[in-house]
């Protein structure tokens, strides 16, 4: 009971202590509401006074935005007026520099040195363009700018009359200065002398820049029978910077077409120098009629000159020059200028060449001309992979295609000469006599010398490539041409079908029959087999194991010619000398009873045979040539093999009825025979007693050769 009463006291005092705590609580808050009653009443006190100072105020800050914005614009005329004065003292400093550079570039000696020098001198040019470039440009704005601030500062009176006067007279200054002074900074003053400098500076460097000497570079590709030459490169890195700074200053200050020129000039004037050291005087020939006029000798140099002049030009000095260009012009309009610049060199330079080349492409075609007309298509063929890379891009289009044409018109003069040479074989039968001895006439050695000459390979190759260029002109590119060895084969032959027609006709033109009458034996000289026996073996001869030969091929050669030679000598050899061995047969001894009438038989077939020995023995040294050596041996061997035994045989035979009576030994006949195709003139006479023969007289073997051949068995000896 005690501890509850106790516990009921302690939450009465709780009670109680809670009750006094709010009534403290609430007397606080009650003086705090006062307390901010109090402050809204001041806050509504400085409200008011703010409002009140802030319509006193608003007139002056009004006041103090419209200064700025006035400060702002005058500024915006007055900062750009000072650079543009800036930028006057600084193309005066800069015109300064150029004076004094130009004093010691005058004065500078060494090249070197002077080289450095003249850098800084465009680098001086360079600055004050620029200078003057922003004058230019600022100039008009600027005063523009300020007039309209003079103006408005006039309109509003926002500044006092002293200040804007002398505004005023700042623009009246700026405009005069400006309007006087940039015309001739930009036209007349030391920018335009700089510049007229630098001109000069870049014809003197240009011109100074050499070649390497051409005629070195001909010594050293004959020395090498050949053409290796490749362009080097021109002027040190010094002067090509130089030049390419000088260029780009030039074209910046619109002398473009100045920088061009002097380019232009000055290069093709170096580069005709560098190929006048080479003398080409053959160039001044320009016309058909020039050509045919210089004797062959001349043309002959003149054509392998210009073989030679043509691909160092193209080589060694253009190569050359287009590397030049590029460096030095290459950084003009994106790179569009220099190709243009560097065709314009070389087409003055190339003209020359076509000009001669088309000249001589179009001259008379004598045959002797094929060979110097395949020597410049050969070298052109060679030449054309590097000058397309020379000419190539739009800018080298005319070059290249007067290069094509050129080309053209040598594949046309060669195909022409060519055909035209057989014709003029062919047409060398008519009304021309044959050689009254049967030696080779001249047309087939030239003719023969000639085709060897083509086929070798330095010809072969070229004639070949000009056929097949001609076929398939006419064929179409889309035919299907033959090989160049069919082609260059097939062409021969029609040559050497010609030449033999030519050797036939003339072959029919001796008649012995009415030239030369047969003696009372039947013994003359057959003119037509010998002529064609000669000339056939000298084709023979002349063409085997020759490139000719192998290109014709051996059974050509042998069936066409040899086989012919050997024909023509055995049908010499049976009308020349058989009837003089036919004297000597026995058949109508064997008639004769009596011994003496056999004795007198006997005695005339000797006399006879004599006499028909000595005979065709002179009309062999008057009239019948064998010019060949080995065919001569080959000819007085049979004869020899022919007559010989036969005469041994004879006198052999008939020693009995010869007794005392005086004739000539075998040996002697034998000496005889063979002067008659050694040339040598001697008369037949009786020999004394050494060359009296009595029956026991030996008899020589020998075998009398068969001329005789069948074209299936013929056999190379």
């Amino acid at each position: 009971m005690a501890s509850n009463y106790r516990s009921a006291d302690s939450r009465l005092s709780n009670l109680e202590l809670a009750c006094s705590d709010l009534k403290t609580l609430l007397t606080a808050t009650a003086k705090m509401e006062e307390n901010l009653q109090q402050m809204d009443n001041k806050f509504e006190v400085i409200d008011e006074t703010l409002l009140t100072a802030s319509k006193r105020v608003a007139p002056m800050q009004s006041l103090a935005m419209a200064s700025k914005a006035l400060e702002t614009r005058i500024n915006r005329a007055v900062t750009p007026a000072l650079a543009l004065l800036d930028n006057f003292k600084l193309s005066e400093t800069i015109q300064d520099k150029l004076l004094d550079l130009a004093e010691t570039l005058s004065s500078e000696k060494s090249r070197k040195k002077r080289l450095k020098k003249l850098v800084k001198y465009v680098d001086c040019v360079d600055q004050l363009k620029i200078a003057i470039s922003c004058i230019c440009e600022e100039g008009e704005p600027v005063i523009q700018r300020l007039q309209e601030v003079v103006e408005f500062l006039s309109r509003t009176k926002a500044t006092d009359q002293y200040r804007t006067h002398r505004l005023r007279e700042t623009l009246v200054t700026l405009k005069a200065l400006y309007e006087t002074e940039v015309d001739a900074m930009r036209f007349e003053g030391l920018l335009d002398d700089a510049l007229l400098n630098l001109q000069d500076e870049y014809e003197s460097i240009l011109e100074q820049i050499k070649h390497r000497n051409v005629v070195d570079l001909q010594a050293a590709s004959d020395k090498r029978n050949e053409i290796a030459i490749v362009g080097s490169d021109l002027g040190t890195e010094l002067e090509v910077e130089l030049l390419r700074r000088i260029s780009l200053t030039l074209a910046a200050d619109d002398c473009l077409d100045i920088c061009i020129d002097i380019y232009v000039k000055l290069r093709y004037k170096r580069v005709a120098k560098a190929l006048m050291r080479l003398n080409p005087d053959y160039l001044k020939t320009h016309t058909p009629e020039e050509i045919e006029e210089m004797p062959w000798e001349s043309l002959e140099t003149a054509i392998t000159l210009w073989i030679q002049h043509f691909e160092l030009a193209v080589k060694a000095v253009l190569v050359s020059e287009k590397k030049l260009c590029e460096k030095v012009l290459g950084g003009i309009m994106e790179g569009l200028i220099w190709p243009e610049c560097f065709a314009k060199i070389a087409d003055k330079i190339m003209a020359v060449f076509f000009r001669f080349g088309e000249a001589v492409a179009r001259s008379s075609k004598e045959p002797q001309k094929l060979f110097k007309l395949l020597e410049m298509f050969d070298s052109l063929e060679k030449l054309k992979p590097g000058f397309s890379e020379v000419f190539d891009g739009e800018s080298g289009t005319d070059i290249c295609t007067r290069f094509r044409e050129l080309e053209k018109l040598l594949v046309h003069a060669s195909s022409k000469v060519f055909w035209e040479f057989g014709l003029q074989i062919e047409g060398n039968s008519d009304g021309m006599p044959p050689p009254p001895d049967g030696s080779v006439p001249k047309i087939v050695r030239y003719a023969v010398n000639y085709l060897k000459y083509l086929a070798t390979e330095n010809y072969s190759i070229p004639m070949a490539k000009v056929l097949r260029t001609e076929q398939i002109w006419k064929a179409g590119i889309l035919s299907k041409p033959e090989t160049y060895e069919n082609l260059l084969k097939d062409a021969i032959c029609n040559i050497m079908e010609a030449l033999q027609r030519n050797v036939e006709s003339k072959r029919s033109g001796y008649n012995n029959s009415s030239s030369r009458e047969r003696d009372k034996i039947g013994i003359s000289i057959p003119m037509q087999h010998v002529f064609r026996m000669n000339t056939y073996w000298y084709i023979y001869m002349r063409t085997k194991d020759t490139e000719l030969g192998k290109l014709l091929g051996d059974g050509y050669t042998r069936n066409n010619y040899k086989v012919v030679a050997e024909e023509s000598a055995y049908l010499y050899q049976k009308q020349s000398w058989a009837p003089l061995v036919r004297i000597l047969e026995k058949d109508d001894l064997e008639e004769k009873q009596s011994k003496e009438a056999k004795a007198a038989l006997v005695r005339v077939k000797i006399e006879a045979f004599m006499k028909g020995l000595d005979d065709i023995s002179k009309r062999h040294r008057g009239f019948c040539v064998i010019p060949d050596v080995d065919l001569r041996e080959q000819i007085r061997a049979a004869t020899v093999k022919l007559v010989i035994p036969a005469y041994t045989e004879f006198v052999n035979s008939s020693s009995g009825l010869l007794q005392g009576k005086s004739y000539l030994s075998p040996d002697s006949v034998r000496e005889l025979l063979e002067k008659v195709f050694d040339g040598v003139d001697g008369k037949l006479k009786r020999r004394g007693s050494k060359d009296r023969t009595g029956g026991g007289s030996s008899v020589r073997d020998g075998v009398v050769k068969d001329h005789r051949r069948s074209r299936s068995s013929t056999n190379d000896n």
